[in-house]
């Protein structure tokens, strides 16, 4: 199974395990799965620490990309029809963030399970979104 991580998913995976629920921790170890991780992440990572939302005491978020490489995920980039067709994703009342938001597109377009806390998700499995925490 192809599986892609929601930001939170993906920091809690480097830096506590503990906050993981026990099922997204299976399908993590589990070697059979392909891990996913988006540029979209990065991107997000990098704006929300630049203006303070974010702040990390023992993780240098430069070095995130390669300590994504080491846990074995792989990387994916935002497609250009991915990016074009994203205004296809109708705008959801409770949930309008735009990370959220590219990476639910990602996950429809690509046939992934979003690994995600957000319970939000749910407004958008009749999109096709499949998740699970």
């Amino acid at each position: 199974m192809k599986y892609l991580l929601d930001t939170h998913v993906l920091l809690w995976s480097l830096l506590d395990t503990r906050k993981l629920s026990k099922r997204v921790s299976e399908t993590l170890e589990n070697r059979k799965n392909e891990i996913y991780v988006s540029t979209v992440t990065f991107w997000e990572v990098a704006l929300k620490s630049s203006i303070g939302k974010l702040e990390f005491e023992n993780l240098n978020i430069d070095k995130i990309p390669s300590y994504v490489e080491k846990t074995g995920y792989k990387t994916i980039e935002l497609g250009q029809m991915e990016a074009i067709e994203f205004g296809r994703l109708p705008l959801k009342e409770r949930h309008k963030d735009p990370f959220d938001r590219i990476l639910i597109w990602q996950a429809i377009s690509r046939k992934m399970i979003l690994l995600s806390k957000d319970e939000r998700m749910k407004e958008y499995e009749t999109e096709g979104l499949r998740y699970i925490w």
